[in-house]
Protein backbone atom coordinates (compact mmCIF):
# COMPACT_ATOMS: atom_id res chain seq x y z
CA UNK A 1 0.00 0.00 0.00
CA UNK A 2 1.40 3.40 -0.99
CA UNK A 3 1.79 5.85 1.88
CA UNK A 4 -0.69 8.71 1.95
CA UNK A 5 0.43 12.14 0.84
CA UNK A 6 2.32 14.16 3.43
CA UNK A 7 2.21 17.91 2.74
CA UNK A 8 5.59 19.61 2.51
CA UNK A 9 6.55 22.86 4.19
CA UNK A 10 9.64 24.12 2.38
CA UNK A 11 10.17 27.84 2.91
CA UNK A 12 11.62 28.27 -0.58
CA UNK A 13 8.65 27.13 -2.70
CA UNK A 14 4.87 27.26 -2.95
CA UNK A 15 4.05 23.87 -1.42
CA UNK A 16 1.46 21.67 -3.10
CA UNK A 17 -1.97 21.37 -1.52
CA UNK A 18 -3.55 18.79 -3.84
CA UNK A 19 -0.90 17.11 -6.06
CA UNK A 20 -3.28 14.50 -7.46
CA UNK A 21 -2.11 12.18 -10.24
CA UNK A 22 -3.91 12.26 -13.57
CA UNK A 23 -4.31 9.93 -16.50
CA UNK A 24 -1.54 9.79 -19.05
CA UNK A 25 0.84 7.54 -20.91
CA UNK A 26 0.48 4.78 -18.29
CA UNK A 27 -3.22 4.48 -19.10
CA UNK A 28 -2.95 5.06 -22.87
CA UNK A 29 -2.99 1.84 -24.91
CA UNK A 30 -1.05 2.07 -28.18
CA UNK A 31 -2.62 -1.20 -29.31
CA UNK A 32 -6.03 0.47 -29.43
CA UNK A 33 -4.65 3.36 -31.46
CA UNK A 34 -2.92 1.03 -33.93
CA UNK A 35 -6.02 -1.16 -34.16
CA UNK A 36 -8.22 1.86 -34.90
CA UNK A 37 -5.71 3.39 -37.33
CA UNK A 38 -5.60 0.18 -39.38
CA UNK A 39 -9.02 -1.25 -38.61
CA UNK A 40 -11.22 1.69 -39.62
CA UNK A 41 -9.65 2.07 -43.11
CA UNK A 42 -9.72 -1.70 -43.55
CA UNK A 43 -13.44 -1.91 -42.75
CA UNK A 44 -14.24 0.99 -45.08
CA UNK A 45 -12.17 -0.52 -47.87
CA UNK A 46 -13.81 -3.94 -47.39
CA UNK A 47 -17.42 -2.73 -47.43
CA UNK A 48 -16.80 -0.30 -50.29
CA UNK A 49 -14.97 -2.94 -52.31
CA UNK A 50 -11.85 -0.79 -52.67
CA UNK A 51 -8.43 -2.11 -53.80
CA UNK A 52 -5.44 -2.43 -51.48
CA UNK A 53 -3.85 0.83 -52.61
CA UNK A 54 -7.06 2.64 -51.63
CA UNK A 55 -6.79 1.10 -48.15
CA UNK A 56 -3.28 2.59 -47.85
CA UNK A 57 -4.52 6.01 -48.96
CA UNK A 58 -7.40 5.87 -46.46
CA UNK A 59 -4.96 4.90 -43.71
CA UNK A 60 -2.90 8.01 -44.34
CA UNK A 61 -5.90 10.34 -44.71
CA UNK A 62 -7.72 9.06 -41.64
CA UNK A 63 -4.73 8.76 -39.30
CA UNK A 64 -4.92 12.25 -37.78
CA UNK A 65 -8.73 12.19 -37.26
CA UNK A 66 -8.45 8.73 -35.68
CA UNK A 67 -5.57 9.88 -33.49
CA UNK A 68 -7.59 12.91 -32.38
CA UNK A 69 -10.63 10.78 -31.53
CA UNK A 70 -8.51 8.26 -29.63
CA UNK A 71 -6.74 10.94 -27.61
CA UNK A 72 -10.03 12.68 -26.86
CA UNK A 73 -11.70 9.50 -25.62
CA UNK A 74 -8.73 8.45 -23.49
CA UNK A 75 -8.32 11.95 -22.05
CA UNK A 76 -11.99 12.02 -21.11
CA UNK A 77 -12.54 8.51 -19.78
CA UNK A 78 -9.17 7.06 -18.70
CA UNK A 79 -8.85 6.64 -14.93
CA UNK A 80 -6.25 8.43 -12.84
CA UNK A 81 -3.05 6.44 -12.55
CA UNK A 82 -2.24 5.26 -9.03
CA UNK A 83 -3.59 8.38 -7.39
CA UNK A 84 -3.56 8.21 -3.59
CA UNK A 85 -4.66 11.78 -2.95
CA UNK A 86 -8.40 12.09 -2.21
CA UNK A 87 -10.20 14.99 -3.85
CA UNK A 88 -12.31 17.28 -1.63
CA UNK A 89 -15.40 16.69 -3.78
CA UNK A 90 -16.71 20.24 -3.50
CA UNK A 91 -19.10 21.73 -6.08
CA UNK A 92 -17.56 23.79 -8.86
CA UNK A 93 -19.34 26.88 -7.52
CA UNK A 94 -17.04 26.70 -4.49
CA UNK A 95 -14.07 27.50 -6.73
CA UNK A 96 -15.49 29.50 -9.63
CA UNK A 97 -18.15 32.12 -10.30
CA UNK A 98 -19.72 31.98 -13.76
CA UNK A 99 -20.99 35.22 -15.26
CA UNK A 100 -22.11 33.65 -18.54
CA UNK A 101 -25.66 32.22 -18.15
CA UNK A 102 -25.08 29.29 -20.52
CA UNK A 103 -21.89 28.23 -18.74
CA UNK A 104 -23.53 28.71 -15.35
CA UNK A 105 -26.31 26.34 -16.39
CA UNK A 106 -23.88 23.77 -17.81
CA UNK A 107 -21.22 23.69 -15.11
CA UNK A 108 -22.63 23.23 -11.64
CA UNK A 109 -22.31 20.81 -8.79
CA UNK A 110 -19.73 18.13 -9.59
CA UNK A 111 -19.82 18.74 -13.34
CA UNK A 112 -16.19 19.62 -14.06
CA UNK A 113 -15.18 22.08 -16.75
CA UNK A 114 -12.52 21.16 -19.35
CA UNK A 115 -9.42 23.22 -18.59
CA UNK A 116 -9.20 24.73 -22.09
CA UNK A 117 -12.89 25.74 -21.94
CA UNK A 118 -12.22 27.35 -18.57
CA UNK A 119 -9.21 29.46 -19.46
CA UNK A 120 -10.67 30.63 -22.77
CA UNK A 121 -13.76 31.80 -20.85
CA UNK A 122 -11.62 33.31 -18.09
CA UNK A 123 -9.67 35.42 -20.58
CA UNK A 124 -12.87 37.19 -21.68
CA UNK A 125 -14.42 37.56 -18.22
CA UNK A 126 -17.09 34.86 -18.45
CA UNK A 127 -15.82 33.20 -15.27
CA UNK A 128 -13.74 34.26 -12.26
CA UNK A 129 -11.85 32.57 -9.44
CA UNK A 130 -13.35 32.66 -5.97
CA UNK A 131 -10.11 33.76 -4.39
CA UNK A 132 -6.41 33.83 -5.22
CA UNK A 133 -5.86 32.32 -8.70
CA UNK A 134 -2.83 30.26 -7.61
CA UNK A 135 -4.67 28.81 -4.61
CA UNK A 136 -7.65 27.82 -6.77
CA UNK A 137 -5.39 26.39 -9.50
CA UNK A 138 -3.68 24.24 -6.87
CA UNK A 139 -7.10 22.61 -6.36
CA UNK A 140 -7.86 22.30 -10.10
CA UNK A 141 -8.25 18.51 -10.02
CA UNK A 142 -11.42 19.01 -7.98
CA UNK A 143 -13.13 21.35 -10.48
CA UNK A 144 -11.46 20.89 -13.90
CA UNK A 145 -11.04 18.00 -16.31
CA UNK A 146 -8.03 17.53 -18.57
CA UNK A 147 -9.74 16.35 -21.72
CA UNK A 148 -8.82 17.59 -25.17
CA UNK A 149 -11.21 19.96 -26.90
CA UNK A 150 -11.97 20.91 -30.48
CA UNK A 151 -10.18 24.24 -30.01
CA UNK A 152 -6.94 22.50 -29.04
CA UNK A 153 -7.04 20.09 -31.97
CA UNK A 154 -7.72 23.01 -34.31
CA UNK A 155 -4.80 25.03 -32.94
CA UNK A 156 -2.46 22.02 -33.12
CA UNK A 157 -3.30 21.21 -36.75
CA UNK A 158 -3.70 24.70 -38.23
CA UNK A 159 -1.09 26.69 -36.28
CA UNK A 160 1.33 24.63 -34.20
CA UNK A 161 2.23 22.05 -36.86
CA UNK A 162 2.76 24.58 -39.70
CA UNK A 163 4.86 26.83 -37.47
CA UNK A 164 6.93 23.86 -36.30
CA UNK A 165 7.64 22.66 -39.84
CA UNK A 166 8.29 26.15 -41.24
CA UNK A 167 10.28 28.16 -38.67
CA UNK A 168 11.45 30.80 -41.13
CA UNK A 169 13.54 33.82 -40.24
CA UNK A 170 10.54 36.09 -40.65
CA UNK A 171 8.40 33.89 -38.43
CA UNK A 172 11.03 33.79 -35.68
CA UNK A 173 11.63 37.53 -35.86
CA UNK A 174 7.93 38.40 -35.79
CA UNK A 175 7.23 36.08 -32.86
CA UNK A 176 10.21 37.23 -30.81
CA UNK A 177 9.57 40.93 -31.37
CA UNK A 178 5.83 40.59 -30.82
CA UNK A 179 6.57 38.99 -27.46
CA UNK A 180 9.71 40.71 -26.15
CA UNK A 181 9.18 44.18 -27.61
CA UNK A 182 5.80 44.48 -25.89
CA UNK A 183 7.20 46.99 -23.42
CA UNK A 184 9.93 46.80 -20.79
CA UNK A 185 7.48 47.98 -18.13
CA UNK A 186 5.32 44.93 -18.82
CA UNK A 187 8.18 42.54 -18.09
CA UNK A 188 9.55 44.52 -15.17
CA UNK A 189 6.10 44.16 -13.58
CA UNK A 190 6.86 40.52 -12.84
CA UNK A 191 10.58 39.97 -13.54
CA UNK A 192 11.66 42.76 -11.21
CA UNK A 193 14.65 45.06 -11.63
CA UNK A 194 17.12 42.40 -12.80
CA UNK A 195 14.91 41.60 -15.81
CA UNK A 196 15.88 37.92 -16.10
CA UNK A 197 13.24 35.82 -17.90
CA UNK A 198 14.74 32.44 -16.95
CA UNK A 199 14.77 30.18 -13.91
CA UNK A 200 16.57 31.33 -10.80
CA UNK A 201 18.31 28.98 -8.39
CA UNK A 202 17.48 28.19 -4.75
CA UNK A 203 20.58 28.01 -2.56
CA UNK A 204 18.75 26.98 0.64
CA UNK A 205 15.33 25.25 0.54
CA UNK A 206 14.74 26.18 4.16
CA UNK A 207 14.92 29.92 3.48
CA UNK A 208 12.72 32.13 1.32
CA UNK A 209 15.23 33.91 -0.89
CA UNK A 210 14.16 36.92 -2.89
CA UNK A 211 13.79 36.76 -6.65
CA UNK A 212 16.92 38.88 -7.00
CA UNK A 213 18.92 36.53 -4.77
CA UNK A 214 17.79 33.53 -6.82
CA UNK A 215 18.74 35.18 -10.10
CA UNK A 216 22.14 36.19 -8.73
CA UNK A 217 22.59 32.56 -7.64
CA UNK A 218 21.77 31.39 -11.17
CA UNK A 219 24.14 33.78 -12.93
CA UNK A 220 26.99 32.86 -10.59
CA UNK A 221 26.22 29.16 -11.08
CA UNK A 222 26.33 29.50 -14.88
CA UNK A 223 29.66 31.32 -14.78
CA UNK A 224 31.07 28.64 -12.47
CA UNK A 225 29.71 25.78 -14.59
CA UNK A 226 31.48 27.12 -17.66
CA UNK A 227 34.65 27.84 -15.63
CA UNK A 228 34.59 31.43 -16.84
CA UNK A 229 37.93 33.21 -16.45
CA UNK A 230 39.21 36.75 -16.81
CA UNK A 231 39.60 37.89 -20.39
CA UNK A 232 37.79 34.93 -21.94
CA UNK A 233 35.52 35.58 -24.89
CA UNK A 234 31.95 34.73 -23.88
CA UNK A 235 28.94 34.66 -26.20
CA UNK A 236 25.40 34.61 -24.79
CA UNK A 237 22.89 33.63 -27.52
CA UNK A 238 19.38 34.89 -26.79
CA UNK A 239 20.69 37.20 -24.08
CA UNK A 240 17.39 38.89 -23.20
CA UNK A 241 18.00 42.21 -21.47
CA UNK A 242 21.72 41.46 -21.15
CA UNK A 243 21.77 40.71 -17.43
CA UNK A 244 24.08 37.67 -17.68
CA UNK A 245 26.39 39.48 -20.12
CA UNK A 246 26.84 42.45 -17.79
CA UNK A 247 27.11 40.20 -14.71
CA UNK A 248 29.85 38.06 -16.27
CA UNK A 249 31.82 41.12 -17.40
CA UNK A 250 31.54 42.77 -13.98
CA UNK A 251 32.23 39.79 -11.71
CA UNK A 252 34.45 37.60 -13.92
CA UNK A 253 36.10 40.25 -16.11
CA UNK A 254 35.13 38.38 -19.26
CA UNK A 255 34.69 39.82 -22.73
CA UNK A 256 30.98 39.06 -23.04
CA UNK A 257 28.76 39.56 -26.08
CA UNK A 258 25.00 39.12 -26.04
CA UNK A 259 22.78 38.48 -29.06
CA UNK A 260 19.02 39.05 -29.22
CA UNK A 261 16.39 39.85 -31.85
CA UNK A 262 14.44 42.23 -29.61
CA UNK A 263 15.33 45.91 -30.07
CA UNK A 264 13.91 46.94 -26.68
CA UNK A 265 16.12 44.40 -24.96
CA UNK A 266 19.27 45.74 -26.65
CA UNK A 267 18.47 49.33 -25.68
CA UNK A 268 17.76 48.28 -22.08
CA UNK A 269 20.87 46.09 -21.90
CA UNK A 270 23.22 48.72 -23.28
CA UNK A 271 22.00 51.18 -20.64
CA UNK A 272 22.63 48.59 -17.91
CA UNK A 273 26.14 47.93 -19.25
CA UNK A 274 26.94 51.64 -18.97
CA UNK A 275 25.47 51.87 -15.47
CA UNK A 276 27.60 48.93 -14.28
CA UNK A 277 30.72 50.42 -15.78
CA UNK A 278 31.52 47.45 -18.01
CA UNK A 279 31.29 49.14 -21.40
CA UNK A 280 34.15 47.76 -23.46
CA UNK A 281 33.94 44.39 -21.68
CA UNK A 282 30.27 43.73 -22.44
CA UNK A 283 28.24 44.52 -25.53
CA UNK A 284 24.97 43.52 -27.17
CA UNK A 285 24.05 42.84 -30.78
CA UNK A 286 20.54 42.99 -32.25
CA UNK A 287 20.50 40.16 -34.76
CA UNK A 288 19.26 36.68 -35.58
CA UNK A 289 21.49 33.97 -34.12
CA UNK A 290 21.99 32.74 -37.68
CA UNK A 291 23.77 36.01 -38.48
CA UNK A 292 26.39 35.83 -35.71
CA UNK A 293 29.74 36.53 -37.43
CA UNK A 294 31.64 33.32 -38.11
CA UNK A 295 35.08 34.96 -38.14
CA UNK A 296 35.50 34.84 -34.36
CA UNK A 297 35.50 31.94 -31.93
CA UNK A 298 34.52 32.03 -28.28
CA UNK A 299 35.94 30.36 -25.19
CA UNK A 300 32.53 29.99 -23.60
CA UNK A 301 29.04 30.03 -25.12
CA UNK A 302 25.76 30.15 -23.22
CA UNK A 303 22.17 29.80 -24.42
CA UNK A 304 19.83 30.25 -21.47
CA UNK A 305 16.28 29.15 -22.38
CA UNK A 306 16.73 30.34 -25.95
CA UNK A 307 17.23 27.05 -27.79
CA UNK A 308 13.53 26.13 -27.46
CA UNK A 309 12.79 28.95 -29.91
CA UNK A 310 15.15 27.49 -32.52
CA UNK A 311 12.59 24.78 -33.18
CA UNK A 312 12.89 21.05 -33.63
CA UNK A 313 13.51 21.29 -37.37
CA UNK A 314 16.57 23.53 -37.04
CA UNK A 315 17.91 22.29 -33.72
CA UNK A 316 20.72 20.13 -35.09
CA UNK A 317 21.84 22.91 -37.43
CA UNK A 318 21.86 25.34 -34.51
CA UNK A 319 24.06 23.07 -32.40
CA UNK A 320 26.51 22.56 -35.25
CA UNK A 321 26.72 26.34 -35.70
CA UNK A 322 27.41 26.72 -31.96
CA UNK A 323 30.13 24.07 -32.22
CA UNK A 324 31.82 26.00 -35.01
CA UNK A 325 31.75 29.20 -32.94
CA UNK A 326 33.30 27.45 -29.92
CA UNK A 327 37.03 27.04 -29.35
CA UNK A 328 38.19 23.42 -29.24
CA UNK A 329 38.88 23.69 -25.50
CA UNK A 330 35.74 25.74 -24.81
CA UNK A 331 32.50 24.95 -22.96
CA UNK A 332 28.90 25.28 -24.05
CA UNK A 333 26.12 25.80 -21.50
CA UNK A 334 22.55 25.23 -22.64
CA UNK A 335 19.62 25.79 -20.29
CA UNK A 336 16.32 24.62 -21.75
CA UNK A 337 12.73 24.36 -20.57
CA UNK A 338 11.79 20.72 -21.08
CA UNK A 339 8.99 18.22 -20.56
CA UNK A 340 8.72 14.83 -18.92
CA UNK A 341 8.58 11.68 -21.02
CA UNK A 342 6.11 10.03 -18.65
CA UNK A 343 3.36 12.44 -19.63
CA UNK A 344 -0.11 13.17 -18.31
CA UNK A 345 -2.90 14.80 -20.34
CA UNK A 346 -2.56 17.96 -18.26
CA UNK A 347 1.01 18.31 -19.55
CA UNK A 348 -0.20 18.52 -23.15
CA UNK A 349 -3.06 20.89 -22.35
CA UNK A 350 -0.67 23.19 -20.47
CA UNK A 351 1.85 22.94 -23.32
CA UNK A 352 -0.71 23.86 -25.98
CA UNK A 353 -1.81 26.84 -23.88
CA UNK A 354 1.81 27.99 -23.63
CA UNK A 355 2.36 27.53 -27.36
CA UNK A 356 -0.76 29.52 -28.23
CA UNK A 357 -0.57 32.41 -25.78
CA UNK A 358 2.94 32.73 -24.28
CA UNK A 359 5.83 31.35 -26.35
CA UNK A 360 4.82 31.05 -29.98
CA UNK A 361 7.30 29.00 -31.98
CA UNK A 362 9.11 27.54 -28.95
CA UNK A 363 8.40 23.99 -30.10
CA UNK A 364 11.78 22.50 -29.11
CA UNK A 365 10.72 21.79 -25.52
CA UNK A 366 11.22 18.06 -25.13
CA UNK A 367 12.21 15.37 -22.64
CA UNK A 368 15.89 15.29 -21.66
CA UNK A 369 16.89 12.31 -23.83
CA UNK A 370 16.16 14.27 -27.02
CA UNK A 371 18.48 17.14 -26.05
CA UNK A 372 21.25 14.73 -25.10
CA UNK A 373 20.98 12.90 -28.39
CA UNK A 374 21.00 16.16 -30.35
CA UNK A 375 24.11 17.41 -28.54
CA UNK A 376 26.00 14.15 -28.97
CA UNK A 377 25.03 13.92 -32.63
CA UNK A 378 26.38 17.46 -33.15
CA UNK A 379 29.76 16.42 -31.74
CA UNK A 380 29.43 17.45 -28.10
CA UNK A 381 30.24 15.45 -24.99
CA UNK A 382 27.96 15.99 -21.99
CA UNK A 383 29.93 17.19 -18.99
CA UNK A 384 27.03 17.52 -16.55
CA UNK A 385 23.25 17.86 -16.36
CA UNK A 386 21.00 19.26 -13.66
CA UNK A 387 17.21 19.26 -13.53
CA UNK A 388 16.06 22.47 -11.87
CA UNK A 389 12.29 22.38 -12.35
CA UNK A 390 11.56 23.00 -8.67
CA UNK A 391 13.85 26.05 -8.80
CA UNK A 392 11.80 27.26 -11.76
CA UNK A 393 8.62 26.80 -9.73
CA UNK A 394 10.04 29.01 -6.98
CA UNK A 395 11.06 31.61 -9.57
CA UNK A 396 7.61 31.60 -11.15
CA UNK A 397 5.92 31.96 -7.79
CA UNK A 398 7.90 35.13 -7.16
CA UNK A 399 7.03 36.37 -10.65
CA UNK A 400 3.39 35.64 -9.85
CA UNK A 401 3.49 37.63 -6.61
CA UNK A 402 5.13 40.56 -8.44
CA UNK A 403 2.43 40.40 -11.10
CA UNK A 404 -0.38 40.57 -8.54
CA UNK A 405 1.19 43.70 -7.05
CA UNK A 406 1.32 45.41 -10.45
CA UNK A 407 -1.75 43.95 -12.19
CA UNK A 408 -3.88 47.09 -11.91
CA UNK A 409 -1.27 49.22 -13.66
CA UNK A 410 -0.79 46.53 -16.31
CA UNK A 411 -4.54 46.25 -16.83
CA UNK A 412 -4.83 50.00 -17.35
CA UNK A 413 -2.15 49.96 -20.06
CA UNK A 414 -2.40 46.52 -21.68
CA UNK A 415 -6.01 45.52 -21.09
CA UNK A 416 -7.85 42.99 -18.96
CA UNK A 417 -7.39 40.00 -21.29
CA UNK A 418 -3.60 40.08 -21.32
CA UNK A 419 -3.52 40.44 -17.54
CA UNK A 420 -5.78 37.39 -17.19
CA UNK A 421 -3.63 35.39 -19.62
CA UNK A 422 -0.56 36.17 -17.51
CA UNK A 423 -2.36 35.14 -14.32
CA UNK A 424 -3.05 31.71 -15.80
CA UNK A 425 0.46 31.44 -17.27
CA UNK A 426 2.25 32.24 -14.02
CA UNK A 427 -0.03 30.41 -11.58
CA UNK A 428 -0.33 27.22 -13.65
CA UNK A 429 3.41 27.21 -14.43
CA UNK A 430 4.27 27.41 -10.73
CA UNK A 431 2.47 24.08 -10.41
CA UNK A 432 3.60 22.48 -13.68
CA UNK A 433 7.29 23.01 -12.99
CA UNK A 434 7.01 21.86 -9.38
CA UNK A 435 5.17 18.63 -10.21
CA UNK A 436 7.38 17.71 -13.18
CA UNK A 437 4.96 18.36 -16.06
CA UNK A 438 7.46 20.95 -17.25
CA UNK A 439 10.99 21.33 -16.02
CA UNK A 440 14.29 22.98 -16.80
CA UNK A 441 17.56 21.30 -17.75
CA UNK A 442 21.00 22.82 -17.26
CA UNK A 443 23.41 21.08 -19.61
CA UNK A 444 27.14 21.78 -19.83
CA UNK A 445 29.01 20.27 -22.78
CA UNK A 446 32.36 20.32 -24.53
CA UNK A 447 33.56 19.27 -27.96
CA UNK A 448 34.06 15.51 -27.94
CA UNK A 449 37.67 15.57 -29.09
CA UNK A 450 40.50 13.23 -28.04
CA UNK A 451 42.66 16.21 -27.13
CA UNK A 452 40.15 17.89 -24.82
CA UNK A 453 41.54 18.30 -21.29
CA UNK A 454 38.81 16.62 -19.27
CA UNK A 455 40.84 16.62 -16.05
CA UNK A 456 40.64 20.43 -16.03
CA UNK A 457 36.91 20.14 -15.32
CA UNK A 458 37.28 18.09 -12.12
CA UNK A 459 35.66 20.04 -9.29
CA UNK A 460 33.65 19.64 -6.08
CA UNK A 461 30.71 18.37 -8.08
CA UNK A 462 32.27 14.89 -7.94
CA UNK A 463 33.77 15.29 -4.48
CA UNK A 464 31.62 13.32 -1.97
CA UNK A 465 32.84 15.36 1.01
CA UNK A 466 31.46 18.53 -0.62
CA UNK A 467 27.92 17.16 -0.65
CA UNK A 468 25.46 17.66 2.21
CA UNK A 469 21.94 16.35 2.68
CA UNK A 470 19.15 18.88 3.17
CA UNK A 471 17.03 18.23 6.24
Amino acid sequence: MTNSFKPTSWASINNATLPAEGAGNQTFDNRILIGAALGVPAILAYFLGLPFWAFLVLTVILFLPILACTLYLFSRFAPRYRNNIPLPGKPIEHYLTFHDPAMKAQYKGRNKIPMETFFEAYFVGKVDFNGDPLEIMELRHDWASFQFTYGQFKFFLTEWLPETFWHSRDQDENQVRDHYDRGNDFYEAFLGPLMVYTSGIISDPNRRETLEEMQENKMKLICEKIHLKEGERHLDIGCGWGTLVSYAAKHYNSQSTGVTLARNQVAYGEKRIEELGVKGKANMLCMDYRDIPKNQKYDKITAVEMAEHVGIRRFQTFLREVRELLEDDGLFYMQVAGLRASWQYEDFIWGLFMAKYIFRGADASTPLYWYIKQLETAGFEIHNVDTVGVHYSATLERWYQNWLKNKDAMKAKYGDKLVRIWEIFLSWSVISSRQGSATCFQITANKNRNSFDRAALICNRTNPSAWTTTK
